[in-house]
């Protein structure tokens, strides 16, 4: 196990928060690395496009080299008529840490690897693990069951055995971690860094509604349906939200094709209305600042990991 040379000595705490779809904003992704972890967002969030580079500039400008790295998620999938525009940005800003879904490219890798970024590629099975690396991808990021937005349906013990049977690259773990024991707990599995989204949900600098907010406060894992109704692709979704937008979450209509060039658009009522999230929100109890959760996390992570003994 390792890590990528850029995050050593950056992280004060083995984190990425994890990019989530119109929820993640630069100020989430500031006051995450400030606090000491990887603060991430899609590309497609920064809408219309020509504001993706103003992003950039606006993180940039206000990190140091004292805070952790950021990172930008890049849809690889076919529908992202944004795909070359957004990664030419990231060549031209030398974005650190590029991470890869829904596909695995070996030109958008080499283009980051040609001034020195790292490619982190989320995966749902080992064949798709497989498949990354062997196009270059420098780490993985296993999305397990309980995972928020589209999420895979294996144990994460599973996961992480499989692929570290054969890989002893950069390896992050997602689904359902949501406390500094359950960080703990994925480093114990092997993991190198967990991954976290749906937590930062109920955070003061994330951009989401209020009422998205508390209802990650007020929700659990029995609140979470596992569905592709929405954007074509099977991920987790918090069933209040559908009820709220008049919909019946036991008799759903047949599952959405998946397309990437128009969401977030006007008529992508889904990716508005119908809000994502893990299994693991059942331990979130308030909104607060990002970096006091993170405080939190630490504080957890290292009572975690003094009681543990053999």
């Amino acid at each position: 196990m390792t890590l990528p040379t850029l995050l050593e000595g950056r992280l004060s705490l083995l984190l990425i928060g994890s990019p989530m779809f119109l929820v993640s904003r630069p100020s989430l992704v500031i006051a995450q690395c400030r606090a000491g972890i990887v603060g991430a967002f899609p590309s497609l969030n920064a809408r219309p496009s020509g504001a993706f580079e103003s992003w950039l500039q606006q993180i940039e400008e206000a990190l140091t080299d004292k805070d952790a790295p950021f990172a930008v998620n890049l849809i690889v999938h076919r529908t992202n008529a944004r795909l070359e525009e957004d990664l030419a940005l990231c060549v031209q800003y030398k974005v650190p840490i590029v991470i890869t879904s829904l596909g695995a490219r070996e030109d958008v890798n080499q283009a980051i690897h040609s001034y020195g970024g790292i490619v982190l590629h989320d995966v749902i099975n080992n064949v798709f693990a497989r498949k990354a690396v062997e196009k270059g991808a420098d780490g993985l990021i296993a999305v397990a069951a309980g995972a928020g937005g589209h999420a895979g349906t294996l144990s994460p013990f599973a996961l992480v055995e499989e692929i570290r049977a054969w890989f002893d690259g950069p390896l992050a773990l997602s689904g359902a971690i949501a406390t500094g024991r359950s960080i703990a707990a994925a480093r114990m599995m092997g993991a190198d860094l967990a991954y976290m989204g749906s937590p930062f949900i109920a955070t003061e600098e994330a951009d989401a509604d209020a009422a998205y907010k508390q209802m990650i406060v007020d929700s659990g894992a029995g609140d979470i349906l596992y569905s592709d109704v929405f954007s074509g692709v099977l991920g987790n979704y918090l069933k209040p939200s559908i009820v709220a937008a008049g919909m019946d979450p036991d008799n759903l209509p047949r599952a959405a094709s998946m397309d990437f060039a128009s969401a977030g658009g006007e008529g992508a009522k889904a990716w508005r209305d119908i809000w994502g999230a893990g299994q693991g929100i059942g331990a979130i109890r308030k909104i607060q600042p990002a970096g006091a959760f993170v405080d939190q996390l630490k504080a957890e992570y290292r009572e975690a990991v003094a009681a543990f003994r053999l």
